[in-house]
């Protein structure tokens, strides 16, 4: 099928500031998409999957230069370590951008005509509070709440973070977000689902009923980002210039004809995933500033939340810090799991919309329990069964054989339908239970039917095919729902099963019907997918 002919599906997670390396929860919110992204192919979707690097801001600069080098060098310098992990981490993203990019600049400074065009921009003063760490502007109000709550004397601390702000006085322009307080209520009763998890909603709109103030948009103390086409003394606020890279990078602001088309194909995008500490950005700023241009809305903003840690002596969660010493790099999990241990352990043991914590010794209970005992082991014992009873082949059907009632038959029908509710609300835990309810059926079946002691019996030998290909079947298609989350090894399972192919479906729902099995192609053993673990101490 022509890929326009396809329904588009476009994913993004936040681009990344390039202030330090990238980390166990950038990667958690890459692979969250990419799930998704792989998912919506496998489901016939034209996907557009999107990532990138946050270049521009006070923070960068300073970051450039506490490393001697100029804020463009330091921003390339950190693209490979991005580019680089996402590839080791087997993400699928069709494009990465930077705000460096020409097609940024020419975007927001589009972005500067049409917010001038609109009234809904004027110039004045800033004279506030201003943290550099989490590029944001406070109140005096929400200050002082910080100062009484931390019980800091003489400092002003940002409420989010808790870091010292900066006083800032200098001409700015603004934006008049509190002129969509109305409308942004408007959006949220019309479109509950607009933000997810639901909770999330509640503090949005929580938020947003407190009262909005007017944005300052410019800069003039520093000068890296992008400049005010029209006042070239001005630099763009890094989220002004960061929240449009979701439309920069499907064509908004470019004339040519191609870029026009995929725009009109592309936007708005169908789901932003977050972190729950820039929600306010994506489900306030982000739609006032579209609604202001004129510009579609994006359908859904989903928040995931920390990944924090168990500290071992108070048996408290606690976020991640150097300070603390309680650090965990992604170079460490792909060391203990492998890309897809590690894949399958945040994916699916992590509750993606609240705070979760990880650790190792969890990761190894997920990794031996669904991996090593159950997955890997049903997947080894089938196909070895099928090589020494069936020559090293997937035994001949017989007819009739997928009509036939049998537990795992039973449990596989309409399997899709059930994951796919489960995945099209990133509730990947649920998501997975769904197939490994199969996967654990099959192991049961095995030591029900016993395969070893009907061999023995000549007589037996239709009811001895009937039991493996039930097994291959289950486990051919439990290959294909794993696949978003363990893209390689479904496609190795598939391999040794005769069915490389498969690997690539775009119609999940036809290849998970039951009866889709290839009879007499060759099968190969191969080493275990997930050999056992020891437990870590």
């Amino acid at each position: 099928m022509d890929q326009t002919e396809k329904p588009s599906f476009f994913i993004t997670t936040p681009i990344y500031y390039v202030n330090a390396a990238p980390h166990l929860g950038t990667a958690y919110c890459t692979m969250l998409c990419d799930v998704q992204a792989r998912y919506r192919r496998a489901s016939g979707y034209d996907v557009k999957f999107l990532t990138g690097m946050d270049e521009h801001g006070q923070k960068v600069a300073e970051a450039a230069e506490a490393h001697g080098m100029t804020p463009q060098e330091w921003c390339d310098s950190q693209a490979p370590l991005f580019k680089g992990l996402w590839e080791q981490l087997e993400v699928s993203n069709d494009d990465f951008i930077r705000t460096t990019e020409p097609r940024q600049t020419r975007a927001v400074q589009r972005l500067w005509e049409r917010m001038r065009d609109s009234g809904y921009l004027y110039k004045g003063s800033y004279d506030g509070w201003y943290c550099v760490p989490e590029e944001t502007y406070f109140t005096e109000n929400q200050v002082r709440k910080s100062d009484e709550e931390r019980g800091a004397e003489g400092q002003h601390l940002c409420p989010d973070c808790g870091r010292p702000l900066e006083r800032v006085q200098e001409e700015s322009y603004f934006f008049k977000l509190s002129a969509f307080q109305d409308r942004l209520l408007a959006l949220y009763d019309e479109h509950p689902d607009f933000v997810q998890p639901s909770f999330r909603m509640n503090e949005v709109r929580s938020f947003v009923e407190g009262g909005l103030q007017d944005l300052s948009v410019s800069r003039t103390s520093f000068d890296w980002g992008i400049k005010v086409p029209f006042d070239e003394k001005h630099v763009t606020y890094v989220w002004f210039d960061a929240l449009l890279n979701y439309a920069t990078a499907v064509g908004f602001a470019d004339e040519a004809p191609e870029a026009k088309a995929e725009y009109a194909r592309r936007w708005p995008a169908q789901c932003h995933v977050v972190g729950k500490d820039i929600i306010r950005f994506h489900c306030v700023i982000w739609p006032a500033m579209l609604m202001a241009i004129g510009e579609p809305l994006p359908e859904h903003v989903f928040a995931h939340g920390f990944l924090t840690v168990r500290n071992s002596e108070t048996g408290q969660a606690e976020k991640m810090s150097k300070s603390r010493g309680n650090v965990i790099a992604p170079a460490d999990v792909v060391e203990r799991l492998g890309v897809e241990g590690y894949r399958y352990y945040f994916m699916t043991d992590v509750t993606h919309g609240e705070d979760s914590a990880i650790s190792f010794e969890r990761m190894d209970q997920v990794y031996n329990a669904d991996l090593a005992n159950s997955w890997g082991n049903l997947v080894s014992r089938a196909l070895n069964m099928s090589a020494k009873y069936f020559d090293g082949k997937v035994p001949e059907l017989q007819e009739g054989w997928a009509a036939r009632e049998n537990p795992l038959r039973e449990i596989a029908l309409g399997i899709e339908g059930r994951y796919a509710e489960k995945m099209e609300a990133l509730d990947y835990a649920a998501a997975k239970d769904v197939v490994m309810e199969l996967v654990h059926a099959a192991n049961h079946y095995v030591e029900d039917s016993a395969p070893w002691t009907v061999a023995k019996d000549p007589a037996r030998a239709g009811e001895l095919v009937d039991i493996i290909v039930n097994l291959l079947e289950s486990i051919r298609i439990c290959a294909h729902l794993f696949a978003p989350i363990m893209p390689e090894t479904s496609a190795e399972v598939l391999r040794r099963m005769g069915l490389a192919g498969e690997a690539e479906t775009e119609d999940l729902a036809a290849a998970c019907e039951w009866g889709g099995l290839a009879g007499g192609v060759e099968v190969t053993k191969g080493d275990a997918l997930f050999p056992r673990l020891a437990t870590k101490k």
